[in-house]
């Protein structure tokens, strides 16, 4: 069993003081698989005092030292790449193949991107007689989900770091040691002591300590929507500058003009991988009512054909979701589904068969749906699809935009088809026709989808205070 009951603090492991310990459970075995501990008021004290008292001179140093920090950060990462892949799988139950893959590649993606987005960035820009100046926040406090962990982790650490931050970083306690073997690779790439500090904990405790912390600059939040909310009103008192990254329901918009075949199982496999545990997953599926039919028809044998299974090992299966209460939660909203009048076309509540342990969900994919069913309000989270019928192209644009989040939208037609509709989605991202993301792209969503933007030199320019430095040039 992995034991990280330290946190990273000041460039040392120290103990906690008046921390309790947590057993990280394997969804798939329901038995601990790692051990932390879940930090104090006082360890948040001590990680942004660190931070604080750091980042004065780690303000002042150049792009080419920070440049070169990062790279020595990639190549250690690189190193520590098996590692994190067993990390992960075994705490939030991405199959192997997956997390060695999109879920650790995606960290390397957005440290490369980060390189490439400091290198270009323009610090600097004269406006007449006078000269407006990017410069670095302050003190960061990044708390980051379990569904992608080192996403999210990387993508916040990343452009903090490049812009001349000091940060703290709380991770989710369902998923924890990839982010102390981060913590470690920080510490072996020579990040300077209190620049990055770890310290673990959930959101009652260590989530509030930071979002109220009055020596914290800015809050970069990812997760729930409700959970986000409660980070911005801990962090109003003092005024700090809050970024989010919440929930989604996104649409994927399937026009008549579009390959059909091809769009429903582009959508389906975006919603499938990682057992539906992606903000952007399209789990509403809007097909036009001549169509509708033929549509369930394609998904169910493709949602027949999803296997579940292991883990920990190789395969195009995928695994369970990360906990008991997010399966309980899942399964409620199937039931609400088949209660409220969807059609059943394939999964259904309970395991699938023949599996009695580990919190594994059917593979479950609703026909008939109305977009005002729960299944089509409530981010459902886990691998359960809802087929929507709609009657013409404006009718599919208000269904699609019909939903309190905005983070994505998926769409598939012709070029005429997609050049009328894509403006008129809702949403910060609009994948088209199999368009997938980019690390240098913005992320990040409309409404209670969250505010601000994440990924390249968006993310980048997110951590930065814009200075006006009037009569400079004169």
């Amino acid at each position: 069993m992995r034991s990280y009951l330290k946190h990273y603090i000041g460039g040392a492991w120290i103990e906690s003081e008046g921390g309790t310990r947590h057993d990280v459970i394997n969804p798939a075995t329901e038995a601990p698989v790692a051990e932390i501990t879940l930090g104090s008021e006082a360890d948040v004290n001590k990680a942004v005092a660190a931070a604080k008292a750091a980042f004065e001179s780690f303000a002042r140093t150049s792009v080419v030292e920070r440049l070169a920090l990062l790279e020595a950060i990639l190549a250690e990462y690189k190193n520590r790449a098996g590692d994190l892949a067993d990390a992960i799988s075994a705490e939030m139950g991405a199959p192997m193949s997956l997390a060695k893959t999109a879920q650790v590649g995606s960290g390397i993606g957005h440290l490369m991107s980060t390189i490439k987005a400091l290198k270009e960035f323009q610090f600097s820009e004269q406006i007449g007689a006078s000269l407006v100046v990017h410069e670095p926040i302050g003190v960061v406090a990044l708390i980051t989900p379990w569904n992608w962990p080192l996403n999210q982790i990387v993508a916040k650490v990343a452009p903090a770091l490049a812009a001349g931050n000091t940060m703290v970083l709380k991770p989710s306690e369902e998923a924890p040691s990839c982010a102390a073997i981060f913590a470690e690779i920080m510490d072996k790439a020579g990040v300077p002591a209190g620049v990055f500090n770890l310290v673990q904990g959930d959101g009652p405790g260590v989530g509030t300590a930071l979002s109220r912390h009055k020596d914290v600059d800015m809050v970069s939040f990812t997760g729930s929507t409700r959970a986000g909310i409660q980070v911005a009103k801990n962090a109003a008192d003092t005024v700090k500058r809050v970024h989010q990254e919440l929930g989604g329901k996104s649409p994927n918009v399937i026009l008549p003009g579009a390959d059909l075949p091809r769009a429903v199982q582009t959508g389906l496999m975006s919603v499938i991988m990682n057992s539906g545990q992606s903000c952007i997953a399209p789990a509403r599926m809007l097909v036009h009512e001549s169509q509708a039919d033929e549509a369930a028809q394609i998904a169910s044998g493709v949602m027949k054909a999803v296997e579940t299974g292991d883990p920990s090992q190789e395969g195009r299966h995928i695994g369970p979701v990360v906990n008991k209460a997010q399966w309980e939660k899942i399964q409620g909203l199937i039931r609400k589904g088949l209660e409220e009048g969807a059609k059943l076309e394939t999964g259904g509540p309970g395991r699938p068969d023949g599996v009695e342990t580990g919190y594994f969900v059917r593979p479950t994919l609703f026909s008939g749906v109305r977009n005002d069913m729960t299944i089509a309000r409530e981010e459902i989270f886990g691998p359960v699809i809802a087929i929507i019928p709609y009657k013409d192209e404006e009718e599919a644009v208000r269904i699609a935009n019909d939903t309190d989040y905005g983070l994505s939208a998926v769409l598939f037609g012709t070029p005429e088809e997609v050049k009328r509709v894509a403006p008129r989605l809702r949403a910060g991202m609009v994948y088209i026709n199999g368009g997938q993301p980019d690390p240098g792209l913005p992320f990040g969503g409309y409404k209670q989808s969250g505010n601000g933007r994440e990924h390249g030199k968006f993310g980048l320019a997110e951590f930065m205070e814009v200075k006006a430095m009037v009569g400079a040039m004169a």
